[in-house]
């Protein structure tokens, strides 16, 4: 056990993790040359496309130093703020990390959430400066920043390049040296940390684990604590590139196990594995489960395929614990599924995989976030969707989350992200220089108001150099009311929203130009209107396609003119009460991009 280390890389978004990854698994000849790609880490098409870690990818590496061979465990981890559950499982698994801070960019507001995650869990912190071949490195610089942060000293920072492979033998000794070595028992029961797992459509459930206590042997009977299943362990082994069977493993060790298990909610991220017969006594206390912030419904576009979603959302929830979902039906769209995510760009990584992974073409309806309504008599209800809102009449105040948003950035952009954040019904708590050209504000401000385009606005007026991160602190009294969209008098429940009420009307007018814009015309008018309760506050109307019935008459008495515009007029009513209007899938994406 004294030779192995188990360790993981936190950095921001984009600061070099994967690319580091490769030169690790490159010096140790994890992986020969010809297999060796950018990210070989991101297996999913979709990570290489934006060039983002969405999975945490753990993979075994074995390296001889000083005649001694050693075998680390690495686990390659997001940097997005939406994906920092994945970042929390694989920290639970770990002794160490590896904090990565690109020389051309400095700290980041990730990087400080990951530290303080890190440190949290007890982990010895490794800081390497990144990139330091650019020609932007501001080396000295950053270390300043590093020991202002962690408190280390500055002989204590590596420097290193993952692009050209500079330092990464001094990483590998640093991580020797520093990181401690897996304390455990091999004697006592087995207590193994479940940290993720995989759906093959083959083999059923892959889940991977680290074992804290004792041993695992194929062929031995194993039993989750929280499921109070039995399984027996039909194939065992060691995560490389591919998985490596092997006989047994002990504790210090991460690895795989194959059950055979086909009902993927038999098996869950975070539990604890023990052997049957001889069961360990008390549950491994790892990562909390994650509250989602962000909920939106998902439907299928062909409602036949309700079923086929349920089961592409279950194989995708084994791939992805943070996603939760639950049966729910609409007026305009059916039976579909309303789920809860991080944050919008887990909401759209989530539909981008549905497309990609199962070939499911869904409609995503205006995501909202979860508030806390309380009714005079005294009693609470949780809001999850606009249409649950309780009458007014019974209604005593709705709370909505309220968050602690962290924002670096470089002096230049203080006045701009200032109103940006102010527009936004936030308020500035603290602002401190991290250097002379690095400063970091922190507001309050709801969750509801970042959900939608906050980020992209954000990156826009600060140029790219505004970093962003938010944790949720408390519920406060908002005076909020539902905004319902109406087609010709009925309510499109999917597009209703809760909103603050001096942004209703604002966001209501908008909302009517914008449909008007993208609903098809049909053979009779459509009235679009944003209703709060009975009163209008914003209308638009979409004119008849219309042919021209007096085409026909070339002179004559206007009587007829006039009796073939009558009939006209009694189709295009009659259809009117019989027609109803199709919302294309743009209609409901329209409402996030309501500013651009």
């Amino acid at each position: 056990m004294e030779n192995i280390r188990n360790f993981c890389i936190i950095a921001h978004i984009d600061h070099g993790k994967s690319t580091l990854a490769d030169r690790l698994l490159e010096h140790t000849k994890t992986i020969s040359e010809r297999d060796l790609q950018a990210q070989t880490l991101d297996d999913m098409d979709l990570e290489r496309e934006r060039g983002i870690t969405i999975k945490s990818h753990a993979i075994q590496m074995t390296y001889n130093i000083k005649g001694k061979d050693y075998v680390f465990n690495l686990i390659d981890t997001p940097g997005h703020v939406d994906f920092s559950y994945e970042v929390s499982r694989s920290l639970a698994a770990c002794e160490g990390a590896l904090l990565l801070v690109d020389a051309t960019q400095g700290i980041q507001a990730q990087t400080i959430s990951n530290m303080y995650l890190a440190l949290e869990n007890g982990l010895e912190i490794i800081p390497v400066v990144n990139k330091i071949d650019m020609d932007g490195a501001m080396i000295d610089e950053v270390k300043d920043q590093i020991v202002e942060l962690l408190g280390c000293d500055y002989e204590e920072i590596l420097e290193a390049s993952g692009k050209s492979g500079i330092g990464i033998e001094e990483i590998l000794l640093a991580v020797i040296d520093r990181i401690p070595s897996p304390k455990g028992d091999i004697q006592a029961p087995l207590q193994a940390l479940i940290f993720d797992s995989v759906f093959n459509s083959f083999r059923g459930v892959i889940a991977y684990f680290r074992i804290i206590n004792g041993s695992l042997k194929k062929g031995d009977k194993i039993k989750f604590l929280a499921t109070n299943k039995v399984y027996e362990a039909d194939e065992v082994g060691i995560l490389n590139m591919d998985l490596v069977p092997r006989d047994e493993l002990f504790a210090g060790n991460v690895g795989y196990v194959i059950t055979g298990i086909k009902n993927s909610k038999d098996i869950k991220v975070g539990d604890t594995m023990t052997l049957s017969n001889h069961p360990c006594t008390e549950a491994i206390k790892g990562f909390e489960n994650v509250k989602p912030m962000v909920f939106a419904g998902i439907y299928p576009i062909d409602t036949d395929d309700f079923q086929e979603l349920r089961e592409s959302l279950e194989k995708l929830q084994l791939n992805d614990a943070s996603l939760v979902w639950e049966p729910e039906t609409s007026l305009a769209l059916g039976f579909g599924f309303r789920c809860g995510f991080l944050g919008l760009l887990h909401l759209e990584i989530v539909q981008e995989r549905l497309d990609r992974e199962f070939d499911m073409a869904v409609i995503t309806t205006v995501p909202n976030v979860t508030y806390h309504a309380y009714l005079k008599d005294g009693s609470e209800m949780i809001l999850n969707n606009p249409s649950d809102m309780p009458d007014p009449t019974s209604l005593d105040r709705i709370e909505e989350p309220y968050i602690k948003a962290q924002i670096i950035t470089k002096p230049e952009y203080i006045g701009a992200i200032m109103k940006l954040c102010m527009d936004k019904r936030g308020q500035l708590i603290n602002q401190v220089y991290l250097s002379t050209n690095k400063i970091e504000l922190q507001f309050e401000m709801p969750l509801a108001e970042i959900v939608f385009d906050f980020y992209d606005q954000l990156k826009s007026i600060s140029k790219g150099y505004a970093s962003f991160d938010y944790f949720m602190i408390d519920f406060r009294a908002s005076d909020l009311v539902k905004l319902d969209i109406k087609l010709n008098s009925e309510n499109v429940d999917a597009l209703s929203a809760l909103i603050h009420r001096s942004k209703a009307y604002d966001f209501g007018k908008r909302l009517c130009e914008k449909l008007k814009e993208l609903i098809p015309r049909q053979q009779f008018v459509i009235a679009i209107q944003a209703a709060i309760g009975m009163k209008i506050i914003a209308r638009e109307t979409i004119s008849a396609l219309r042919k021209d019935v007096t085409a026909k008459c070339y002179g004559g008495d206007i009587s007829r003119k006039r009796k073939l515009l009558e009939k006209q007029k009694k189709g295009k009513k009659r259809m009117r009460q019989v027609g109803n209007v199709e919302v294309p899938q743009q209609a409901f994406m329209a409402v996030l991009k309501l500013n651009s």
